[in-house]
């Protein structure tokens, strides 16, 4: 079956801003964000691509835009599965401000009870992005073969889900992942199972130098609940 290499957008001007933007229509790529994607068709350099996924929002759209600049032939197919989670009435607030609610000890602490209120639950997330995940797998594989690779641009929190998943982890377990922003995942999936390959690679330690403020990879208490700004 086909390799996927999965690419969590770049920084966006929600992610500088500390927003939990969830769906909100117009979060774009910040200038950092925008760089990153400019780098990614080098990144990807050498690697043929049966396809390019990504979910509606602007930030993935905009993420991949580069890349399917450099390569005419490929085009771009929006798979609204993968998209963000739907956070309800948390979508819009600061995350500084999330971090007193009751509801955010569930979701660090036993994500799959996690409902957001107005939205849907974690559970559900993880489910429509891996149906997501095996209907393009079965599609890439009957038109470019089983040594296919595609590309698909999606989210934090989806892209941590479909790593647990492929792990077979617990979804009570995905929170101890972390994929900052514009990096690489890469899963390979075969006949009986999947092979994780690479996890949150961007070719960049930055994030794990500690910073004055003390902060850095290793201070961190909570994940980041949709994915975070990554490395300053």
């Amino acid at each position: 079956m086909p390799t996927l290499i999965l690419v969590r957008h770049g920084r966006s001007t929600a992610n500088t801003a500390g927003v939990l933007s969830g769906r909100t229509p117009g979060v774009a790529l910040d200038e950092r964000g925008a760089a990153q994607a400019a780098a990614l068709p080098a990144r990807l350099a050498g690697i043929p691509l049966a396809a390019a996924v990504a979910s509606p929002l602007q930030r993935c759209q905009e993420t991949l835009r580069p890349l399917l600049d450099a390569r005419p032939a490929l085009s771009l197919a929006t798979e609204e599965r993968i998209t963000e989670c739907d956070y309800g009435d948390w979508t819009g607030r600061k995350l500084a401000e999330l971090a007193d609610e009751p509801l955010m000890e569930v979701v660090q602490q036993h994500p799959s009870a996690a409902v957001f209120p107005g939205g849907e639950s974690l559970r559900a997330m993880q489910a429509r992005a891996v149906a997501a995940v095996r209907d393009w797998n079965a599609r890439v594989e009957e038109t470019a073969g089983a040594e296919a690779a595609y590309v698909m641009c999606a989210h934090g929190d989806i892209i941590k889900s479909l790593v647990a998943d492929a792990l077979g982890l617990h979804l009570d377990l995905f929170q101890r992942i972390s994929v900052e922003p514009c990096s690489l995942t890469v899963i390979r999936y075969t006949r009986l199972r999947p092979y994780l390959v690479r996890l949150g690679d961007t070719g960049d330690l930055a994030s794990l130098v500690p910073r004055e403020d003390g902060g850095g990879a290793g201070a961190e208490r909570d994940a980041a609940v949709g994915g975070g700004a990554g490395a300053a």
